[in-house]
């Protein structure tokens, strides 16, 4: 009897042990099988991104900006389901550099792509006590873009709009890593905005067309085609740029509301069409069920031109170094990742953009490679970004003349202007002198010196392009 008690508890006891083996191998066999998918379901997560990108757009040109004369519905809504950021600088004052450094990441200076296009005599004063210093104007292959890591990372690139990086056809976006280009060369404007345009890379359709919209179109037609699979689509507009050309209808909105907030009832209309052309864009992502699966970003390449829009508050406008010729409006609408109807203080600039996208689509770069941005998603969660200054380099005279070539450094509050001709500093506390009426480089001569050396250093550190003296 004892025996028999004693086998019993052996073949329990085996069995309860063969048990716990047998759900101890389905447990970790379940949990490979779970990571396993949760790996595949990371890889398949990659999300679209439309990129848009205005031309000339100042921070003062939307209504959820402030301006409480323009309509721009469809921007406004998409800030309200993202997060709008109100301290945000363009990569440079002009377009140009501003375009290389979201391609690359890098930072004008170190691309040694510095001015708007090819600099021109044209643009220097005659009494002008420094020479401007050589500067590209072609983005060169040698460099790696965002389109051919996202392609390399099995994204479908489509580009739309203006390029203005090199005008021979071989630096035009499809020798860039862009599978579509609809727009893009190297012209800095359209000749015009209605049909025919006579940009080299966008055939005529509908005579009488409007460029925004044709380029809306466009746009929307590469979605439907390219939806099932990830796609990077850059709708970079033509407008507002110079020429001043707007449809009719939106034009006679503006007559007569001319002041603050508006200078140009046609510029109105321009702002107006961009805003529609983004509409539609934006309810193609709703109708092809995958606005949720899309990361938006919306923002301009340098501040508005003074001479078309008012960017009061700011000082100045394109082709300074002021507020006014930096600061750009910048939304981001990330599903999952950004709260709706936010608004985030934290100094950002161009090259940052950069390092959001590939960071949403999970590229990492090789070793040895490095931005010049940050990853703003640390921020969509609370957190803070890394880096204590921002830095910016426009060593050339704009095609208005009226600029002084120069560097700039902001850290925290304030805001530091080193001028090329002379070497004299300017100093503004931009937390309480937005509007950079009053320069404290005298009355705090320490924060000056220590922010010059920091900038100083840099230039050195990219090997930035200077002036020399004449």
């Amino acid at each position: 009897m004892a025996n028999h008690c004693r086998e019993t508890l052996i073949m329990r006891t085996t069995n309860m042990n063969e048990t716990r083996t047998i759900r101890l191998w389905v447990g970790l066999l379940l949990t490979f099988c779970w990571n396993a998918c949760l790996v595949s379901a990371e890889a398949a997560e990659q999300p679209h991104i439309l990129f848009i990108m205005a031309d000339d757009m100042g921070w003062k040109d939307l209504h959820c900006q402030g301006n409480d004369v323009l309509r721009t519905p469809n921007i406004d809504a998409l800030a309200e389901a993202g997060v709008r950021f109100d301290n945000a600088y363009a990569g440079s004052t002009v377009c140009t550099p501003t375009r290389a450094s979201l391609m690359t990441g890098l930072a004008p200076a170190r691309l040694h792509i510095t001015q708007h296009g090819a600099d021109s005599k044209s643009f220097w004063p005659d009494d002008r006590l420094i020479q401007p210093p050589p500067t590209n104007h072609e983005l060169p292959h040698e460099t790696t873009t965002m389109a051919e890591r996202l392609k390399a990372a099995g994204y479908t690139t489509g580009f739309f709009g203006k390029w203005h990086l090199g005008g021979d056809k071989k630096y035009w976006p499809t020798e860039h890593g862009f599978d579509v280009n609809v727009g893009g060369c190297g012209l800095g404007g359209p000749p015009t905005y209605f049909d025919p345009y006579r940009i080299p890379a966008l055939p005529p359709r509908k005579e009488g067309e409007y460029l925004t919209d044709r380029l809306a179109d466009e746009t929307i037609a590469f979605m439907r085609r390219e939806k099932d699979k990830p796609m990077f689509v850059c709708l970079w507009t033509y407008n507002p740029h110079y020429p001043f050309e707007a449809p009719e209808d939106l034009i006679e909105h503006y007559k007569g509301k001319e002041g603050t907030g508006l200078k140009n009832p046609i510029y109105g209309g321009q702002i107006e069409a961009t805003d529609r052309g983004v509409g539609r864009v934006l309810r193609e992502l709703d109708s092809l069920g995958i606005a949720d699966e899309t990361l938006v970003v919306f923002t301009s390449d340098n501040g508005g031109w003074s001479g078309a829009t008012d960017n009061r508050p700011l000082r100045e406008g394109k082709g300074f170094l002021f507020e006014g010729g930096l600061r750009v409006p910048l939304i981001v609408r990330w599903p999952g990742v950004t709260e709706a109807a936010t608004v985030n203080e934290t100094p950002v600039v161009s090259m940052d953009l950069t390092a959001t996208i590939l960071d949403a689509a999970g590229v990492s770069l090789a070793n040895g490679e490095s931005l010049d941005g940050e990853s703003l998603r640390p921020l969509f969660s609370g957190g803070k970004l890394e880096r204590d200054a921002l830095y910016f380099h426009y060593p050339h005279f704009a095609f208005h003349k009226d600029n002084r070539p120069g560097s700039v450094i902001r850290s925290g509050q304030y805001k530091l202007i080193l001028r090329h001709d002379d070497d004299s500093v300017e100093l503004y506390d931009l937390q309480n002198d937005l509007s950079e009426t009053s320069d404290l480089a005298a009355v705090h001569p320490d924060v000056a010196q220590e922010l010059k050396g920091r900038l100083m250093e840099w230039l050195e550190a990219t090997g930035a392009g200077m002036p020399e003296k004449r």
